[in-house]
C-alpha cells in the first residue's frame, strides 16, 4: 500500500485505509471517500493548500459552505467548467452543476445556491473550533466552521449561520440544513430548532503551510479535490 499523494496520474485505485482521526474520515466521507472506494487520480498539482470551509457572495450576501459541499459545485469561469473548490480568490462564477442528488441540492438552495447562482469565491476560511453554551448554561458544545454553516440561527430577528454569531451573543436554532446523519448527531448534544446558544470562542485552528499538493481524482463520474494533507492519510493500492 501507498499513500495517495504518492500515485502517478490515470492510475485506478482502490481506497484500503484512512488513518488519522474520527476527523479525517469525516472530511473525507463528505467527499465521497470511504474505505473500498475504487477511484482515479487524474491529476497531482502543486498548488496553494485549498482546505478549510468557503466564504462566498451571493447577491452582496456572505455565506460559508463546509468544503465537501463546494467540491460538489461546479462552477463556469472564463469559458471553463470547474469545481467551485478549485477557485482563487475574487473569481467570479456561475453554477452550472451541482452533484449529490435532489437532497442536496435542496440544501443548497437553502442557502441560496442553485443552478445558474452568481457567486463570488472570497476566501478559504480558517477551520476554527467555535465553542457554544448551551441553553441550560453547563454544557459547552464544539463544532468546526463546517459544521456550523449547516446551523441556521436567529439573532436580532434575522437569519444566519452559527458561524456569523458574535461573541457573546445568544441566539436560537432555527433550522438544520443536512441530512439525517447530520440531524441525528445534532439532536444527541441538544441541538434541534428552538435552542438556545451563545458563543464563548473561536479557538484558533493549528497553521498549515501555505503551499501544498491537491490529488484531482475521480469516482464513478465524480471528480473530487483532495488535500495534500489528507491524501497523505489515505493509503491506498
Amino acid at each position: 500500500m501507498k499513500s495517495l499523494n504518492n500515485v502517478e496520474p490515470e492510475t485506478t485505485v482502490i481506497v484500503k485505509e484512512i488513518t488519522g482521526g474520527l476527523d479525517t474520515k469525516q472530511h473525507l466521507d463528505e467527499l465521497g471517500v470511504q474505505e473500498g472506494v475504487e477511484l482515479t487520480v487524474v491529476a497531482t498539482e502543486p498548488v496553494h493548500v485549498h482546505g478549510g470551509p468557503i466564504s462566498l457572495s451571493i447577491r452582496d450576501q456572505e455565506l460559508i459552505i463546509a468544503r465537501g459541499w463546494a467540491d460538489k459545485i461546479y462552477v463556469e469561469l472564463g469559458g471553463d467548467v470547474i469545481p467551485l473548490l478549485r477557485l482563487e480568490a475574487g473569481d467570479k462564477g456561475t453554477v452550472q452543476s451541482i452533484e449529490g442528488g435532489k437532497d442536496f441540492t435542496d440544501f443548497l438552495a437553502e442557502l441560496g445556491i442553485t443552478d445558474g447562482s452568481e457567486l463570488t469565491f472570497l476566501r478559504h476560511v480558517p477551520d476554527h473550533t467555535i465553542v457554544f453554551m448551551a441553553g441550560d448554561e453547563r454544557t459547552e458544545i464544539r463544532m468546526g466552521e463546517g459544521q456550523a454553516s449547516k446551523l441556521i440561527m436567529v439573532t436580532d430577528g434575522k437569519s444566519v449561520q452559527a458561524n456569523y454569531i458574535k461573541d457573546g451573543e445568544t441566539a436560537t436554532v432555527k433550522q438544520i440544513i443536512g441530512g439525517t446523519h447530520l440531524v441525528d448527531k445534532f439532536d444527541q448534544i441538544g441541538l434541534k430548532p428552538g435552542a438556545k446558544l451563545t458563543l464563548l470562542k473561536k479557538d484558533a485552528p493549528a497553521p498549515s503551510p501555505a503551499r501544498g499538493t491537491y490529488v484531482l481524482a475521480r469516482i464513478e463520474d465524480q471528480l473530487i479535490t483532495i488535500g495534500h494533507g489528507l491524501s497523505e492519510k489515505m493509503l491506498v493500492e
